[in-house]
């Protein structure tokens, strides 16, 4: 899409922001352009998740109200980290942008922040996807860089995590929890999801670049793209969240777990870990190369999660964990 065309697309968006009905015809006089490019803006949303109705006599409507990042409204609230954040319209993936950005040479700040309204190749762990829709949730990257090396980001996930669980319990008075090694959930929902990607050697510096997806208010649609029970900041707060002072704040909560991450990696996390464990004491299953079952036991000092079966307790550092069937 051209610069241009983009511009009359976000146009055509803070128009309908507000969830009310306007003609195609009035839309197209407001912008300078024809009925049918109007159809086409829209058309092209849809594709990315945004529910919209057309109602002949009455015109287009968007299913329900949404706040459009602002990035003037972000930089005059951001007053405690003064590393950039940029807010891009639809992208292919923040992480892959940061990371393209890395590769390319551009320096970038530790802190800095990529948001968007919408990813048309979100990722999850493990190389799955992860579904974006237009203006419904947050999509978010972070840079950081660690000068010990690959080595020195065990745990990090789980550190990113907790800095989750304190913006959602300051900010909206949610209770919570990590499931190990990447997911947030409130209510055993999943409402959150990180994907930290390195970029370095095991002993020399290396960039990081820390994906968050955090559901806001997950369109009705959204069930035919997600295989398992989730839940968003407006259901569980019930309350409008404000999503550029959200993002202005979970930059601030990332960027304070990453600095003492830094210097002290994840071992002073542990305690407050155990407390958001969203599988304390519960018994699991951990698929790996075989499965192993047992009781989750908390994480030890480098983020690896400890289970405790008949013959032994043992840490383990990669697989999926689940509920044990039928707990």
């Amino acid at each position: 899409m051209s610069k241009a065309s983009l511009l009359c697309q976000r146009q055509l968006l803070q128009y309908l922001a507000d969830g009310g009905f306007y003609s195609g015809q009035w839309l197209a006089e407001q912008l300078g352009v024809s009925r049918t490019a109007v159809a086409n803006y829209l058309n092209d949303l849809k594709q990315h998740g945004l529910e919209v109705f057309s109602v002949k006599g009455r015109g287009y409507k968007l299913a329900y109200a949404i706040q459009l990042l602002d990035a003037s409204k972000i930089k005059a609230i951001q007053t405690m980290v003064k590393a950039p954040i940029l807010v891009q319209h639809i992208t292919d993936s923040t992480n892959c942008q940061l990371l393209q950005r890395l590769e390319a040479g551009h320096i970038v700040e530790p802190g800095s922040v990529i948001v968007a309204e919408a990813q048309s190749a979100g990722r999850g762990r493990r190389g799955r996807s992860w579904y974006s829709p237009f203006g419904a949730n947050l999509y978010f990257s972070c840079y950081w860089r660690l000068e010990q090396g690959v080595s020195a980001a065990m745990g990090l996930s789980l550190a990113v995590g907790l800095a989750i669980c304190r913006l959602l319990q300051q900010q909206y008075q949610l209770d919570a929890k990590v499931k190990w090694p990447n997911d947030i959930y409130v209510n055993d929902k999943k409402i959150a999801g990180i994907l930290v990607e390195l970029s370095g050697t095991l002993d020399a510096s290396c960039n990081v670049v820390i994906g968050i997806g955090l559901n806001i208010g997950m369109p009705e649609h959204s069930k035919q793209h997600i295989d398992q029970p989730y839940t968003d900041l407006r259901t569980e707060s019930m309350q409008q969240v404000d999503r550029n002072n959200l993002v202005v704040e979970l930059q601030r909560q990332v960027v304070n777990v990453l600095q003492d991450f830094a210097i002290t990696g994840f071992a002073p996390f542990v305690a407050e870990f155990n407390q958001h464990d969203l599988f304390e004491n519960r018994k699991v299953t951990l698929v790996s190369k075989l499965p192993i079952s047992g009781i989750c036991r908390g994480v030890d000092k480098q983020g690896g999660i400890i289970i405790e079966t008949e013959k032994s307790t043992d840490v383990h550092y990669g697989g999926e964990l689940s509920l044990r069937a039928g707990e």
